[in-house]
């Protein structure tokens, strides 16, 4: 049996990735993609997983419309690092139409696609949890059907890429990922900010891997040329990444998604979110002391084998 899929994503160039290595693999079933406010408005989330699934020959996958603004965040996105349009602000003149998107609202759809499919979904989610938080709002039984759930987002040392100490998927939507954390009690799996910095692959993969000879490899080089300018700037490297490499981040919740073998080390750890504090609001706390008194536990990355991440980027490309 394929492995079955739901993505919610808020689509820029490290989902676009994610995105590509998913419908690269042949025992992987997408049942649906589900579109969250975050990188880049709603609108152009849409439009820009459109233009992935158009340059995989894959506009039979349904894409959906969810929350277009955070429970009560202030709305924010990261064109600074992915571009205005959410993808390098490269433009496509044939790019699809929203006419594509389907009517069904993207809560809704991926409440219906779990229940038609109990026990067998993996939902990736790779945006603010937004769509996630109000499904289990509507359907409080959703986390039970669910297989697994894996998520890139939050942080484990305090250590922030919008905030002082907050991840920009778990600032985008404080709220939405205090309730998932606190509502979602399948198998979860967190690849965190820090942990896919420290698991960052050689500038020189990343030219490689762009300069494989077909239109994926073609347009994900064209699509990344800002943020990958961004990346390797001096200030960026020191505040952000601590002098490491290619980074491109949601793109390992999906990889151990679909083979959890590629986790070579991990722990498991009681987490919440933060809500109040002036200069930790949106930080993910793990209780190691236990002092929640919660029973779930969530899987949180902390290395993988970076080999066969590098070898599912090739295949993705190919």
């Amino acid at each position: 049996m394929k492995k079955k899929l739901i993505l919610d994503v808020d689509t820029g160039v490290d989902d676009a990735q994610a995105i590509l290595m998913a419908l690269a693999d042949p025992n992987v079933e997408i049942l649906g993609i589900t579109c969250c406010h975050g990188n880049t408005p709603l609108e152009k989330v849409l439009k820009n997983t459109l233009r992935v699934l158009k340059v995989c020959n894959r506009l039979d996958i349904p894409v959906y419309a969810g929350c277009s603004q955070p429970l009560l965040s202030n709305k924010r996105n990261s064109s600074d690092y992915h571009g205005n349009d959410g993808l390098g602000d490269v433009p496509d003149p044939d790019a699809p139409g929203l006419e594509l998107v389907q009517k069904k609202k993207g809560v809704q759809a991926l409440i219906k696609m779990v229940k038609q499919n109990q026990g067998e979904v993996t939902l990736v989610a790779t945006a603010p949890l937004t769509n996630l938080a109000v499904a289990v709002q509507l359907e409080p039984s959703l986390p039970k059907k669910l297989k697994a759930l894996y998520i890139m987002g939050g942080n484990i040392d305090s250590r922030g890429n919008t905030t002082t100490c907050g991840e920009f998927n778990f600032v985008a939507d404080t709220e939405a990922a205090y309730i998932v954390l606190e509502r979602y009690t399948c198998p979860t799996t967190i690849a965190s900010w820090e942990f896919t910095c420290s698991n960052s692959l050689p500038w020189s993969f990343s030219e490689q891997l762009f300069f494989i000879k077909s239109e994926k490899a073609a347009f994900m080089k064209k699509i990344s040329s800002l943020s990958r300018m961004k990346s390797q700037s001096v200030d960026y490297q020191k505040e952000i990444t601590a002098g490491k490499g290619f980074n491109s981040c949601d793109t390992y919740a999906l990889a151990t998604a679909i083979n959890d073998s590629l986790i070579t080390e991990s722990e498991n750890v009681a987490v919440t979110v933060e809500l109040l504090g002036a200069n930790t609001r949106g930080m993910m706390v793990l209780d190691y002391m236990e002092l929640l008194g919660k029973k779930h536990k969530v899987t949180i990355i902390k290395n993988v084998d970076l080999e066969m991440f590098k070898q599912m980027l090739i295949n993705s490309l190919q």
